[in-house]
């Protein structure tokens, strides 16, 4: 579980980072569109298309990082009122689906994606840029949601197996990831 934990925490910071770094070239993209735009009067042509590809890549990494993090959007009233037991049990089957869909759909899925633009050849029409390059935050995305929920699964069973009472979130040991 140590070293489950300590590659956790590498990609979590690595992630951060590089969505840190996405999301201020984003920034800087659109102040500089809007300079263009209101001051200059002659708007950058590439600017919005790069925005538009910069916030797919924000949004399906930050993904990652929000599941990393416990952070994702979720209903959990009704599990809040479950027992700890059945509310382990959920959140079993929760990160099972979401390492199946991630998996199957966005691995499996986005690499087929990207491979066929690739092959077609396919460019965007303000930065010349493949578009299969712009896709493939779909599969690295993929990945790193499989990873956590996987991360999260075999968490959840050790402390199924453990016991609700033993070492885990609620008896203040060590960091929820859901």
């Amino acid at each position: 579980m140590r070293v489950l934990q300590m590659v956790k925490k590498v990609l979590d910071r690595s992630l951060e980072v590089l969505v840190m770094v996405v999301v201020a070239v984003l920034v800087l993209d659109v102040l500089w569109q809007v300079f263009t735009r209101l001051v200059l009067r002659n708007p950058s042509t590439r600017t919005e298309e790069l925005a538009t590809f910069m916030l797919i890549w924000v949004v399906l990494l930050g993904a990652a990082v929000a599941l990393g993090r416990g952070a994702h959007l979720g209903i959990d009233y009704f599990v809040g009122k479950l027992p700890v037991r059945a509310r382990i049990l959920t959140e079993v089957i929760v990160f099972s689906c979401v390492a199946a869909f991630s998996f199957s759909v966005m691995v499996v899925g986005g690499i087929d994606l990207v491979t066929s633009m690739l092959v077609l050849g396919q460019e965007s029409p303000a930065l010349r840029v493949k578009v299969g390059y712009v896709y493939l935050a779909v599969p690295i995305s993929g990945f790193f949601l499989t990873l956590y929920a996987i991360m999260g699964l075999v968490e959840r069973l050790a402390r199924l197996r453990i016991g609700p009472g033993g070492p885990g979130p609620e008896s203040g040991a060590g960091r929820d990831i859901v």
